[in-house]
């Protein structure tokens, strides 16, 4: 049992406890502290301007034609997380700034790669969800901190988003994206060539934001105000709200008429929520001492994501392949 469920575990979520307990016994100080944002901030704005490099037009019109399906998939995540956020951020035991990253963990956008990969072996449609995927991420930009500002002030002690968060938010992650994305005929067949190089300024660039989120909040006394029986609360409230999405969106499936294929797009597309966006976008529109507590909730949410879609896609898969022999012998 323990085999299966590690067989989960990607390796880059070993990397980011790795990060959260090399934060916890050496955080960033000083002058340290401040080379350490700056280059983390480096990292965000390169993130983003690849992001938008990667994303092709052609994605965005072929996804129009399948407007019902997106919309659903949109209004699960924009809409329909953020209602279920605004109770659980307000489960009695939380910490504020845990409070803060319960609300804030259902107002991001869904994931891009986990969720073609787990539509893929679910043998759902594919193009559909690529399309959807990209919709949700390319719409999270803007419509995120607008969910912040709309629905977190007096939430676990925040006051709502500032002018200064605007400006970050449109120099570190929107001006980025959209540079990369008019820039893309001349660079995206270099993108298209060094996916390994991109994989890598990825994942580097949230586990440095990590490191400096996490550091800054030791350093201001997180271990003292998280115990673990706040962790194990927090994990609990993930559970039970991925339970409760993924009810909802394979309800929604069968009473809006989709295909099998499309109910697969809207139960992994809608029930994610994306850790690359997250991280950034938190270090952004939060204080740095309190960017630690709120990524626990998003953290722990995308690994409990990513054991239970896997096993719900390969059970998708394992009936698909059981009909198809069925439909051989008949």
């Amino acid at each position: 049992m323990i085999r299966r469920i590690l067989s989960f575990v990607e390796p880059f979520i070993l990397m980011l406890l790795g990060t959260v307990v090399l934060a916890s016994v050496l955080p960033a100080r000083g002058e340290w502290a401040r080379v350490a944002g700056i280059v983390a901030d480096a990292g965000i704005v390169l993130l983003f301007f690849l992001h938008g490099a990667k994303l092709s037009r052609e994605a965005i019109w072929q996804g129009a034609r399948n407007w019902r399906l997106h919309l659903a998939v949109l209004a699960t995540t924009f809409a329909v997380f953020p209602l279920l956020g605004l109770a659980f951020g307000r489960l009695p035991g939380l910490a504020a700034p845990v409070a803060a990253g319960m609300v804030f963990l259902t107002l991001l956008p869904s994931t891009v790669q986990s969720s073609i990969a787990f539509t893929a072996i679910a043998r759902g449609n594919v193009a559909a969800a690529v399309c959807s995927a990209s919709f949700s991420n390319l719409i999270g930009i803007v419509l995120t901190p607008a969910l912040v500002a709309l629905t977190m002030s007096g939430v676990g002690g925040q006051a709502g988003i500032s002018l200064a968060a605007v400006e970050s938010i449109v120099l570190q992650l929107l001006v980025p994206f959209v540079a990369g994305h008019l820039l893309r005929p001349w660079i995206g067949g270099f993108i298209g060539r060094h996916k390994g190089l991109v994989g890598i300024v990825d994942r580097g660039s949230i586990l440095l934001v990590v490191y400096t989120a996490f550091g800054a909040a030791v350093v201001e006394g997180l271990w003292h105000r998280v115990s673990a029986a706040d962790l194990a609360l927090i994990a609990a409230a993930c559970v039970a709200l991925l339970a409760i999405v993924l009810v909802l969106t394979w309800l929604a499936g069968r009473a809006l008429g989709f295909t099998r294929e499309d109910q697969i797009v809207l139960l992994f597309c809608g029930s994610k929520k994306s850790l690359a966006s997250g991280v950034p976008m938190a270090g952004v529109l939060f204080p740095a001492a309190q960017v630690g507590a709120v990524l626990l909730p998003v953290m722990l949410f995308h690994q409990i994501q990513l054991i239970a879609c896997a096993i719900i896609a390969r059970r998708y898969a394992n009936a698909a392949s059981l009909a198809e022999a069925e439909a051989v012998s008949a």
